[in-house]
């Protein structure tokens, strides 16, 4: 009996993680994601011309600045949502996912003052960065 418990322990040690990651995988990309695109770009001022307009923003760096405005008014679920949904319609953007939605994070503490009510709204959208950020800004 003990030998069989065992070996039915040992068989959950190696199959339960697996089964975890992959349903959890496939459950957020199961999910329809709706989609947004925005594209922005900024006025600079200079010593020389104060009217000359920068380069257009890198695209991360337009997500990360449209998310966290987008953070701001709403809240922090919607800038995650809109982050998963941006990863799924461009792939280049999924290296960056990580610092974005730790950022997000941070912001997140910064508005609601406390990281309990930050991490609320915590997703398993990049490895738990989200979660990161908010452990990060306390």
């Amino acid at each position: 009996m003990n030998s069989a418990a065992r070996r039915i322990g040992r068989t959950l040690a190696l199959v339960l993680p697996v089964v975890l990651v992959l349903s959890g995988t496939l459950a957020v990309t199961r999910v329809p994601w709706a989609s947004t695109a925005t594209d922005s770009q900024v006025l600079t001022a200079s010593s020389g011309k104060v009217s000359t307009k920068a380069g257009p923003l890198a695209p991360q760096e337009a997500l990360r600045k449209r998310l966290l405005v987008e953070l701001q008014e709403k809240d922090p679920g919607v800038a995650l949502t809109h982050l998963q949904e941006a990863t799924t319609k461009r792939p280049s953007l999924a290296k960056h996912c990580v610092s974005i939605a730790r950022d997000l994070g941070r912001a997140a503490v910064a508005k609601y003052g406390a990281a309990h009510r930050a991490q609320a709204f915590s997703r398993p959208v990049c490895d738990t960065s989200f979660a990161t950020g908010v452990a990060a800004a306390q």
